[in-house]
């Protein structure tokens, strides 16, 4: 079993190898299969949050185009290289100008995350695609395709990926937790999902975490490993809040301060997440909305956590009482 020694080591073991393995992202795939049986392909631009299979698109589709020897004629740049004006003038332009050696008369110059490059490395980066097109063809993936500059996505065919369903996270989570003999629950799994939000990347990695508990992945070990209060926690709080109860409310407050040694805006964010689980009026759901919105500005603007949360717990309490004032 894989721990937290050797970590994320699952992502890397159980990504797709080709594009028929990719899963729920069926109208991009059959473009990109079209990619490979044409043997040809346009400037590309993968745009979508993060851990819905844009990298890993680009590796099967250079996988499948080039078959296994693909790295000869392949380069991946990423957030933790250089990509300044300097690098896209050297590296890139050198890569992109030599002849593919491959049955295909291209190369594949993969940059991740090109939402954070430079304006000015960018109108480099748009001189070097159109010049050296004959040669390489370049996949941008971003996760705000607003970000490239336009004369960039005029020359690229723009595929939007989506965060992966619910029902197929489980499915990969129980895959993997099968594979590798993983003591696991229900819940433990449906909590990972929902912390991964949509991100199958965070979500094994998560599992890969968990796994090192020795009582195996439950709820409580995947909130301790993410850092992160369990709902139910601030589910309590927040009814303690509308009973009125303003004491012990806060007595749960400072339970996940201390506890979990959270920070006021994740609790914030919590609290946001639970507002639409509590059986209240929807007026009621508005105005706590409203609420937390005020205090998560405070919180950014420098405010002290503890008297700021205390306070939004204040203004619950408060609404027990119909003829007090607010």
């Amino acid at each position: 079993m894989l721990t937290l020694m050797e970590p994320a080591l699952w992502t890397e073991k159980y990504r797709p190898k080709t594009l028929g393995e990719i899963i729920d992202q069926e109208e991009i795939v059959s473009r990109l299969q079209e990619f490979v049986k044409r043997a040809a392909m346009p400037h590309c631009l993968f745009a979508g949050p993060p851990g819905t299979g844009k990298t890993t698109a680009a590796l099967c589709l250079a996988h499948d185009l080039f078959g296994v020897r693909f790295q000869d004629v392949f380069m991946e740049l990423n957030a933790s290289d250089e990509r300044g004006i300097d690098v896209v003038r050297t590296t890139v332009k050198e890569f992109a100008r030599m002849a593919s050696l491959s049955s295909v008369p291209f190369k594949i110059l993969v940059l991740d995350e090109a939402d954070n490059m430079t304006s000015d490395a960018q109108s480099a980066l748009r001189r070097t695609m159109e010049k050296y097109t004959d040669t390489c063809r370049f996949v941008l993936c971003c996760n705000y395709s607003g970000r490239i500059i336009e004369p960039i996505q005029s020359r690229c065919a723009l595929f939007r990926f989506t965060p992966l369903p619910d029902e197929k996270i489980v499915e990969n989570l129980h895959r993997i937790a099968k594979n590798e003999g993983l003591k696991f629950t229900e819940t433990g799994l449906k909590s990972i999902v929902e912390v991964a939000e949509g991100d199958l990347r965070k979500s094994i990695n998560t599992l890969q975490a968990a796994s090192s508990m020795s009582k195996g992945i439950t709820e409580e070990s995947v909130y301790q490993v993410v850092g992160r209060a369990k709902p139910t926690d601030v589910h309590e709080m927040l009814n303690h809040a509308l009973k009125g109860d303003f004491i012990k409310a806060r007595e749960e407050l400072r339970h996940l301060l201390v506890r979990y040694g959270l920070s006021g805006s994740e609790i914030v964010r919590q609290i946001h997440s639970e507002i639409f689980r509590l059986a209240i009026p929807e007026k009621k759901r508005i105005d706590l909305v409203e609420a937390v919105g005020e205090i998560d500005f405070r919180l950014v603007q420098g405010g002290d956590e503890e008297v700021q949360l205390s306070a939004l717990l204040a203004k619950l309490a408060s609404e027990a009482y119909p003829g007090r004032k607010t």
